[in-house]
């Protein structure tokens, strides 16, 4: 058996979950500035996912609704999971962004997957009260990707994962294959190989046997 773990920010999705509150909540600006200091390493990722839920204090559980549902998934990316999944792959998501976010993106596009490991905006009396928890506050996904294997029964070399920026370096380095898509510079390094779009990442999984084509 085979599993596969995908990033979801800039990976299975182009929407970013905490843009898409900020704009919601009229605080886009500031959520993109400590996204952008993040990116550029002036801040750790858990800082960075802790300031953004701070500047959500107040938001009333509607509108964090609404925002989530503006979330979608990459053309092509559902019936990638659907092949995988009938062709015996444990599919994941492990992603630093929010749960519900993911789950409404996948519903959105009528596919599920075997896991979400995300993290949780923390709500009170219908609104969020501006903390985050979960199991990937601290960025890192290699963890849970171990744990996961092993709860399958899939040996870590079997495992694949698939991402772009630094918060994936971890799992990229612990997969027995490390696939990047359309990584950062310091993350292409680490990919044993490169994708720039979902159907070229689709073929890459049909060449190599992991979605089953029926040809024999």
């Amino acid at each position: 058996m085979t599993f596969v773990a995908f990033d979801f920010d800039e990976t299975l999705s182009q929407s970013d979950p905490s843009i898409l509150l900020g704009r919601e909540y009229d605080v886009a600006t500031e959520m993109r500035g400590f996204l952008e200091q993040g990116v550029r390493d002036e801040i750790d990722f858990e800082t960075s996912l802790q300031e953004r839920a701070s500047l959500l204090e107040g938001m009333p559980e509607r509108r964090v609704e609404i925002a989530f549902e503006r979330c979608s998934l990459r053309d092509g990316v559902a019936d990638m999971i659907t092949a995988l999944r009938r062709s015996d792959v444990r599919v994941a998501v492990l992603t630093g962004s929010f749960e519900r976010a993911v789950e409404a993106a996948l519903e959105q596009a009528e596919t599920t997957v075997d896991h979400v490991v995300a993290n949780r905006l923390v709500r009170e009396n219908g609104a969020v009260t501006g903390d985050v928890d979960g199991p990937v506050l601290d960025g890192q996904k290699d963890g849970p990707l171990g744990e996961l294997a092993v709860a399958d029964g899939v040996d870590l070399e079997q495992t694949i994962a698939v991402g772009n920026g630094a918060t994936d370096l971890s799992m990229l380095r612990a997969a027995g294959t490390a696939i990047g898509f359309n990584p950062e510079p310091v993350v292409e390094q680490y990919c044993d190989v490169v994708v720039t779009s979902v159907r070229k990442l689709h073929l890459y999984f049909e060449q190599h046997g992991i979605i089953d084509t029926g040809e024999h």
